[in-house]
């Protein structure tokens, strides 16, 4: 069974299921500074939380920058990619900021621009690095 939940900071049981893919997915896969990814945006930003038969799966996170919306942090544990896992949590944090009615965007790492193409955003401007990994901005299309 598949389980989405937002997950309050408050809840520090599923805050750390939360931080413990993240960790697992940049920090030990892709060897990213923990102090790069655990930063001061962690209590301002929406997570999310993919549960498969209530095993920790995946996460996402998003924020207000301004009059625009920042995904960020998409990690899928390494064993459940490219199973649709990615498209279903993406799919509810999309659910969730549409009501706000602004530009949605997000830095997404070169391997994962396909996968957001298909989602229906598209590459803006050059590619850059961000923690030594090749990035494109994309925005979503409007509807």
């Amino acid at each position: 069974m598949i389980k989405i939940q937002k997950v309050s900071s408050d809840d520090k049981q599923l805050a750390e299921k939360v931080f413990d893919i993240r960790r697992k997915v940049f920090v030990e896969e892709q060897k990213v500074d923990a102090r790069d990814e655990f930063d001061e945006y962690e209590d301002e930003s929406n997570h999310f939380l993919l549960q498969l038969n209530d095993k920790a799966i995946g996460t996402a996170r998003w924020r207000h920058i301004g009059d625009k919306i920042k995904l960020e942090r998409f990690a899928i544990l390494k064993d459940y990619r490219n199973t649709g896992y990615g498209n279903i949590l993406l799919s509810a944090v999309l659910e969730d900021v549409v009501p706000h009615k602004k530009q949605v965007y997000l830095h997404a790492q070169l391997k994962a621009v396909p996968f957001y193409e298909r989602q229906g955003f598209q590459k803006q401007g050059d590619m850059f690095k961000e923690c030594e990994i090749q990035h494109y901005k994309m925005l979503l299309k409007e509807a």
